[in-house]
């Protein structure tokens, strides 16, 4: 197993729906892992869906067990992607005209007047992270696994560069008890053993991430004279604790069994 480090550079605006405010639709400014996973590996470790209709096409298939690409698939590929976090990000807020629905229309005194000077009845903001924003992700992966150059991400499917290097072994040891962690983490991927002490929460959908926890357990801990010269001029940081043995919907499985 190799664990790779991975840095993402918006080449388009990244748009998905966070929280939506009233008429202000916010991105988060984390990546979750899910959503990177089937950026990073659809099409060849995960199969590619087309043309789902009826009740397939509106269920997730993150962990249905007769979806064809679901996450578990990864898992025995021995592949965990893990959430990427921001490491310079701005945000651009465009403005966008939505349909008149029976399920979200607004009041009639928010369009009558104002479609009288060409002016739309619905409409939304979406506040989007920009072009140039860059991001931060880790891979354990096989030596043979194939990571693109180039994935398409968030809604409007924009275009981001990826930057992999494999983090050489002699800066990775393996250790048990206590430890820190700032990278973000999903819950729900932590090994059932792993105990999580305190954390801050990232709410976003599907799943809320984790992040600057205190937990305890196995960990892959980065640090060390080799890991202070192999992270020079990379943006990483002077230590790096992940958790060991993660898997897509470890705890996930385990609390519905």
């Amino acid at each position: 197993m190799m664990l790779y480090s991975c840095l993402l550079t918006l080449h388009d605006n990244v748009f998905f729906a966070s929280r939506e405010m009233g008429l202000l639709f916010e991105t988060e400014k984390f990546f979750h892992n899910w959503g990177l996973s089937y950026a990073l590996f659809s099409g060849r470790e995960l199969p590619q869906m087309y043309r789902l209709t009826g009740e397939a096409a509106q269920r997730p298939s993150y962990f249905h067990p007769t979806a064809e690409n679901r996450l578990e698939v990864l898992s025995d590929l021995d592949i965990y992607v893990f959430p990427a976090q921001p490491l310079q990000w701005s945000y651009q807020i465009n403005t966008f005209k939505a349909a008149q629905t029976t399920y979200y229309g607004k009041s009639k005194q928010f369009g009558e007047k104002g479609a009288d000077r060409n002016y739309p009845i619905n409409y939304g903001r979406a506040k989007e992270l920009a072009v140039g924003s860059r991001f931060r992700t880790y891979i354990l992966a096989p030596e043979t696994v194939v990571i693109p150059r180039w994935i398409r991400l968030g809604k409007w499917a924009a275009k981001v560069q990826v930057e992999v290097e494999a983090i050489p072994s002699e800066c990775q040891t393996i250790d048990c008890g206590d430890y820190c962690c700032d990278h973000p983490l999903n819950p729900l991927d932590l090994p059932p053993e792993t105990r999580v002490h305190l954390y801050d929460r990232v709410v976003m959908p599907p799943a809320s991430l984790l992040r600057r926890s205190q937990l305890s357990g196995e960990y892959l801990a980065l640090r060390g004279p080799a890991w202070d010269l192999w992270r020079q001029d990379r943006e990483l940081p002077r230590t790096l604790n992940l958790p060991y043995g993660s898997r897509y919907g470890a705890n996930y499985h385990g609390s519905t069994s």
